[in-house]
């Protein structure tokens, strides 16, 4: 976890795959705010769960108030970014400990048709007991998994570079992926749509919702937009750009942040 500056409590939760890296951009742009940037657990720096244990979206909803407790914070905003934001969303849906929520490129996760849980489930078992059993792959220099972030991704040379640094480690041979491998299982259980509903009407607190235009395709138009209709105090900006539009505008996605928190 890295802390920086002084002020308004912020907790940043990154996306899939993603690290604490990703809000470095923004730093610069948000003065007066001690922002707590936090490798979420398999990615990053921190660790990978034991064996045994399932990295689900109720473990990380207490992972985030845990380390909110370690941080001495009785209350707090969360800044989420994509699976973040997801995990934020739901978050301050079960405690009043968040003051405020601003929700990046997604708002209470991903949705499960209810007629595909059973062969969900029947994949998840397999993969996780079974496995591939693959090692991970070595790359001879940072170019490669660079290059790979910023072509799956759209992101500039220097942003894919941010989250590359912090995401791999040295092994013989180069460099590998620091990212727990059953991060890439087949999720077990989805909710639906009416779930996610229930649980966004539940966030008590002001929302900021901001996200990137056009829409990707595993989160479309008019579903995303449609779910602000569940908030209580719910509030959305559209950017142009893409799905880490807060690396790459990151001066127009803290304009944004920092008229919503005053």
């Amino acid at each position: 976890m890295r802390r920086a500056g002084e002020g308004t409590r912020v907790l940043a939760l990154h996306g899939w795959l993603d690290n604490a890296a990703s809000f470095v951009p923004l730093l610069a742009h948000l003065p007066g705010r001690d922002i707590a940037l936090l490798d979420l657990p398999g990615h990053g720096h921190s660790s990978h769960l034991p064996q045994g244990a399932s990295y689900t979206t109720p473990a990380a909803i207490c992972h985030v108030l845990d380390v909110a407790d370690a941080l001495g914070w009785d209350t707090f905003t969360l800044l989420g970014h994509s699976m973040g934001a997801g995990i934020a969303s739901l978050t301050a849906a079960v405690s009043e400990r968040v003051e405020r929520l601003i929700a990046i490129e997604a708002l209470g996760g991903l949705r499960g048709p209810e007629e595909e849980t059973a062969q969900r489930l029947r994949d998840h078992v397999q993969a996780s007991r079974h496995g591939s059993g693959r090692p991970l792959r070595v790359f001879p220099t940072m170019a490669a998994p660079i290059r790979a972030r910023m072509m799956a991704n759209q992101l500039s040379e220097a942003n894919a570079r941010l989250l590359v640094e912090r995401g791999v480690r040295e092994v013989p041979g180069g460099y590998s992926w620091r990212s727990d491998q059953r991060l890439m299982l087949p999720t077990a259980l989805r909710l639906t749509e009416g779930q996610i509903d229930n649980l966004l009407q539940a966030i008590a607190c002001p929302v900021q919702v901001i996200y990137a235009t056009p829409a990707q395709s595993y989160y479309p138009e008019p579903l995303r937009s449609e779910r602000l209709k569940h908030l209580r105090q719910g509030q959305l900006a559209l950017l142009p750009g893409t799905h880490h539009v807060h690396m790459e505008r990151p001066a127009d996605v803290a304009a944004i942040i920092s008229a919503f928190m005053g």
